[in-house]
């Protein structure tokens, strides 16, 4: 069967990958069908055992996947593989390997994932902000992740368009991710986003807004007329708080590989672990003081990266792989030891302590 579905011919190889999109888009709607109509079909407020339970359920899809992803590449199935898209080379293709097309999604799904927890961050000021109960936030979180595959996937096919014709793009993605860095290292997080309330305030002019709950509804009728609940108030700020990350994470995982099935795969795997992850880490994000850090050296790392693409000093994807889990691994091993470190410490004598 391997055999049959790897002989495909050079003028077929759209339609092809075209076949494995829609096998993997497909697998993909049925999880979440399963997700929100079988699993979580009853509101109710996600324990930190069945947190870990599904956060460990994603990360070993997303591994099985890696694992079939070799096979695929190394048998060029659908013609996976073949006619890959050289980073900073519009025109020019290669022939990639399973070996290297596993490393290469191991990467990237590593990256993306770890660009997540400062959504998640963010993520928990929206729910905390508006007051969205713990029974419903599963509800928003699902219905943003489909929309931000949605989003993901047509920036994905934007950026690679790009990619494939527009040499210069490169320099524009490494410096946006440059940028970034060093937006994330001057600029200190806040509970209160202007641009969150700018959000808010658009959506008012739109569509009135309620303050009442009606359940899992995004919508109710107050006498007669149509309002928005808090619960999609939330959802429209999810969608737009992943549309601000996805700027800085299209351009990161395109430094990892211009594949345009392994960049898809790779965002759409890590998001789709995002709202176990976030009920897992909403509450201790705080404890990973050294990740944003880490981040910050990882993003910088993907924009030179990328702007080295022409140069004799451009990056290879071992060492960019072991870049990327040894900074992260750094940054979260680093939290660790510090939160142990200073819960051990002894906590200063106050002012009115003495006798």
């Amino acid at each position: 069967m391997l055999e049959l579905l790897a002989l495909v011919a050079p003028e077929n190889l759209g339609t092809a990958r075209a076949i494995a999109f829609s096998a993997f888009v497909s697998v993909v709607l049925v999880l979440l069908a399963l997700d929100l109509g079988v699993f979580h079909r009853h509101a109710h407020t996600v324990s930190m055992k069945e947190a870990l339970g599904w956060t460990a359920l994603w990360i070993c899809l997303a591994l099985v996947f890696n694992v079939g992803l070799y096979f695929l590449y190394e048998h060029h199935v659908l013609g996976l593989g073949q006619g890959v898209p050289v980073l900073g080379s519009p025109g020019e293709t290669r022939l990639v390997q399973g070996a290297e097309a596993a490393k290469t999604f191991f990467a990237a799904y590593v990256l993306e994932k770890s660009l997540s927890m400062d959504n998640i961050f963010v993520i928990a000021v929206v729910f905390t902000s508006l007051g969205i109960p713990s029974q419903f936030q599963h509800r928003v979180l699902f219905w943003g992740i489909v929309g931000a595959l949605v989003m993901r996937g047509a920036m994905i096919v934007a950026g690679t368009a790009l990619i494939n014709h527009v040499s210069w793009i490169v320099y524009v993605f490494g410096g946006v991710l440059i940028l970034t860095a060093i937006k994330m290292a001057l600029i200190r997080e806040s509970a209160q986003d202007p641009a969150a309330s700018r959000v808010i305030g658009a959506m008012k002019r739109l569509i009135p807004l309620t303050d009442r709950f009606e359940g899992q509804k995004f919508f109710t009728r107050i006498d007669g007329k149509r309002f928005a609940t808090p619960l999609f108030a939330a959802l429209v700020l999810v969608e737009f708080t992943d549309l601000v990350f996805a700027i800085d994470s299209i351009p990161a995982v395109f430094s990892i590989t211009a594949d345009p099935f392994i960049v898809f795969t790779s965002n759409v795997m890590a998001i789709l672990g995002l709202r176990s992850l976030y009920f897992c880490l909403a509450s201790m994000i705080t404890k990973f003081r050294y990740l944003k850090p880490a981040l910050i050296v990882v993003l910088a790392f993907a924009g030179v990266k990328m702007c080295l693409v022409h140069t004799p000093l451009k990056v290879p994807m071992d060492v960019s792989l072991f870049v990327i889990l040894g900074v992260l691994g750094l940054g979260v091993a680093s939290s660790l030891i510090a939160d142990r470190v200073w819960a051990a410490s002894p906590e200063p004598e106050g002012e009115g302590g003495g006798g």
